[in-house]
């Protein structure tokens, strides 16, 4: 098993014990990305600018990893409010085509840095 750690200065710093990704062969597995802005580390203003940025920073971390969103198989995407879920699609629809990845949706009582998304990711490479 080859098992190494992805990193992206384009994509917020870990602020723990754990990395932006980690490559298991050719599976990549993402910390769930918040949306901080890599180089400032402040939060994005608003619900739709969470996710945008979110996603930005999953590509970021894709690219690192040698892939693309378009490589990502699955998301489990946490919010603190369900009724946001339809801007969650809307957006998805920007940076997916069909087939969309496999996903979870949950809600949470609360993120990191009083964020309204999170979401991680699986990436398979070919």
């Amino acid at each position: 098993m080859s098992k190494s750690a992805v990193h992206s200065d384009n994509a917020p710093a870990a602020m723990g014990t754990y990395s932006q990704a980690v490559k298991v062969n050719d599976t990549v597995y993402f910390t769930g990305q918040i949306a901080l802005h890599p180089q400032t580390m402040i939060l994005a203003e608003g619900f739709e600018a969470q996710v945008v940025q979110v996603f930005e920073n999953l590509a970021a971390v894709a690219m690192a990893a040698g892939g693309s969103m378009k490589d990502i198989v699955r998301l489990g995407i946490f919010l603190t409010d369900l009724s946001n879920f339809g801007t969650v699609n809307e957006v998805m629809t920007r940076y997916f085509n069909a087939p969309f990845p496999a996903r979870s949706t949950i809600a949470v009582s609360g993120l990191a840095r009083d964020a309204l998304v999170s979401i991680d990711a699986i990436m398979v490479l070919k």
